[in-house]
Parts: C-alpha cells; structure tokens; sequence
C-alpha cells in the first residue's frame, strides 16, 4: 500500500483527526464480538463533523454531524483500502480513514488517520493514482465522555494497588514509552544513514528542536538545585520513617500494657471465684 509523506503535500484539506473515546469503546465492542481471536478485522463507518481542517470524530447521531469517514482495525494498512475509501466519496468529498489497533503491542496512541490524494507521476506516461497520505490524530473527549470513561476506568481499577504503587507504575510505563520512541528514532536515522530511507527535513527539524529544548546538565547551578532539590525531598522521606517507627512503638507499647490490665483483671477474677465458694 502506498504512503506518501507529508511533506509531498503543498496543500491539505485535512490537518489533524480527533478521536472520541466512545469511538475507541465501540470498535473494541464489535471486534471482540464479530473478530476476537481471528486473522479478520472489523470495518465500520465513522460519524463526526469537519470544520477548518479538523475532523471530529464522536460516533454520534446527532443532528449536525454527517459522515466523515470510516475505520478498520488494520492494524495496518491493506491493498482493498483504496478501493473502500472510494466508496465513501459519494458521500462525503474527503473522506478520512483511522486505523485502530485493538491490541496494540506498544505504548501510544492506537490510532493513525489517512486520508487519499492522487499522486501524479514523474513519467507521464504512468497514470496518476490514489495514495494514502497521513495525518496527525489525538484523542479527545467532551465532559460527558470524560465521566463515562472515568466511571469504567473506576471499575477497572485494581483496588488492592495502592497509589504509590499505582504512581510507580505510571512512571515505570512513561520510561518504558521514552525507551521506545528513543529506538524508534534511532533506528530511523540509521536507515538514513545507510541510504534505505530519503532524508526527511521536517523529521530531522523536529529532532533538532527537542535537542534544543534538553537542558545542559553540566551548569553548576543546576547541578546544585537538583542536590538541594533531592536531600530536600529525602530528609523528608527520613522523618516520615522516623514518625511512623515512633508511632509503631507508641502503639506497641500501648498494645502489651493493655494486655497485661486484662491479664491482670482475669486473674483476680479467678482468684475471687474460689474464696467466695469458701
């Protein structure tokens, strides 16, 4: 399947896909009760709306939204695609297409949004035809959506983790996320240092900018902020140690006097049982 790159484009309708998470829900629905545990894959239609180069994606009936695209679960592009996204241009002039990935296999968005342009061809005597160019999505949601999702994720929730657990864990996944997009960068810029892959100026200009945006460590103000920063944070992690071992103490200590008043005050019951038979 052809993809071309989006900097091949001197003009596009479509700039970015928003996705709903009540999106998300329903394929995930109709893949697990129609494709689970098969080769196949779902496709379906997409409902939202279209305004200054935006495509909304919600999956709403509601009035004022029309057809705007439709979806697959991929996971990744196929030779048919084409000729299904053709089917939707009587109905809608640009119509987007998202892939979503149902069980993906890494961290990050499951989703990637194209839509079809015609390519024109260097030889002129090649035909034009149909490519699928990519464009960035996000995923997004109203406050309604946001509850719903909130009050699933609340019954997902795994109570017996607590929050520092649940805490290290988010960060654990963020590093492990970093680590990915780092490969994935790495093995990019060796494929274009090999010459498998053409070099992509607006690719290597982003990479420049997060290089300016990195912070030089070797300041020696910085470094000392980050020492003043780090005992901070430790001295109070000691005295919390230190408060709670004092509590334990406390409560142990309150726990063995309590139990030696009972002690005592069933002995004297069993000593004054036997001198009133008496």
């Amino acid at each position: 399947m052809d993809v071309i790159k989006t900097q091949q484009i001197s003009s596009r309708p479509i700039e970015k896909v928003v996705v709903h998470p009540l999106v998300l829900l329903s394929i995930v629905d109709n893949y697990n009760r129609v494709a689970k545990d098969t080769r196949k894959r779902v496709v379906g239609v997409l409902l939202g709306s279209t305004f200054k180069g935006t495509v909304d994606v919600s999956n709403s009936y509601a009035a004022k939204e029309h057809v705007v695209g439709w979806y697959s679960t991929g996971p990744k592009l196929r030779e048919n695609d084409l000729d299904i996204h053709g089917l939707f241009n009587d109905y809608v002039p640009n119509p987007v297409l998202v892939i979503i990935d149902v069980e993906p296999k890494e961290l990050g968005i499951p989703t990637k949004a194209y839509y079809a342009v015609e390519e024109v061809k260097e030889n002129a005597t090649q035909k034009s035809q149909k490519v699928f160019v990519h464009v960035p999505s996000e995923i997004a949601a109203h406050e309604v959506e946001e509850i719903g999702v909130e009050h699933l994720l609340r019954d997902v929730k795994d109570t017996t983790i607590s929050t520092l657990a649940t805490e290290v864990s988010g960060k654990l996944t963020a590093l492990k996320g970093l680590d990915a997009r780092l490969k994935e960068i790495r093995s990019y810029l060796d494929l274009v240092i090999d010459g498998k892959l053409p070099l992509n100026h607006e690719i290597l200009y982003h990479l420049q900018d997060v290089f300016n945006l990195l912070p030089n460590l070797n300041v020696a103000d910085l470094i000392k902020a980050f020492a003043v920063k780090t005992n901070d944070m430790m001295l109070v992690i000691y005295l919390s140690s230190l408060i709670r071992s004092v509590i334990a103490l406390h409560n142990l200590i309150n726990n063995k006097m309590l139990n030696k008043e009972h002690e005592r005050a069933e002995d004297s019951k069993s000593v004054a049982v036997p001198s009133a038979a008496a």
